[in-house]
């Protein structure tokens, strides 16, 4: 295959997987669950900018290792004994500088599919009405975000406002070993995943 066929093949995944979108005002701002505090420091930030009431943590330990696999970063400064990924975003949000009331969590979830349909059970129960959200998620987590969490609330418009973790972007992610392999894992799980689903609605 070319260079030119390569760049096509890399070009295509990126614009598929790193979806980024533009904050804008909206009512709620969604957190998947995982250990680096960038996520929630940054849903922090555009908290106290005014782009959200609410903020929605979800997550509690992984399906893979039946554990909470531990802080990834600035662990010295987050040093909880956290024991889900919801206790530590929340305990991020707090220490943020955001209020515990506009905080609605679920620690039940161990995968992304659950982080999307246990967020919404977790707003129902609140009685919220989301019509506009932003999801802040890994940047290669995104598109696999967005398709959950507009499947669990379709009437919703969602953005996705991703952050950067592991130091894998749109730009670099086939330069190594981990980017090649967190990124193709995405692809694979955004077709495998979703298989019954769009059988179900074609039908």
């Amino acid at each position: 295959m070319t260079d030119h066929g390569v760049n096509r093949i890399i070009t295509d995944i990126s614009d598929y997987i790193f979806v980024s979108d533009e904050p804008t005002v909206s009512d709620a701002i969604f957190l998947p669950g995982g250990s680096h505090p960038e996520q929630p420091e940054y849903a922090a930030e555009l908290y106290h900018k005014g782009y959200a009431k609410w903020l929605i943590p979800s997550g509690g330990i992984s399906v893979k290792v039946e554990k909470w696999h531990g802080v990834r970063s600035k662990a010295e400064i987050y040093d909880g004994d956290y024991q889900s990924d919801c206790a530590f975003f929340t305990d991020v949000l707090l220490k943020n500088g955001v209020s515990a009331d506009v905080i609605v969590g679920e620690d039940q979830s161990g995968h992304t599919r659950d982080n999307a349909f246990l967020s919404r059970k977790a707003v129902d129960e609140k009685g919220i009405e989301i019509r506009k959200a932003l999801i802040v998620c890994k940047a290669f987590h995104a598109r696999r975000c967005l398709m959950l969490y507009q499947m669990a609330f379709p009437n919703t418009a969602i953005r996705v406002c991703p952050v950067h973790c592991y130091n894998i972007t749109k730009e670099n992610w086939y330069t190594t070993e981990q980017g090649i392999d967190k990124v193709l894992g995405e692809l694979a799980r955004c077709g495998n995943q979703f298989v019954g689903d769009i059988k179900r609605y074609l039908q």
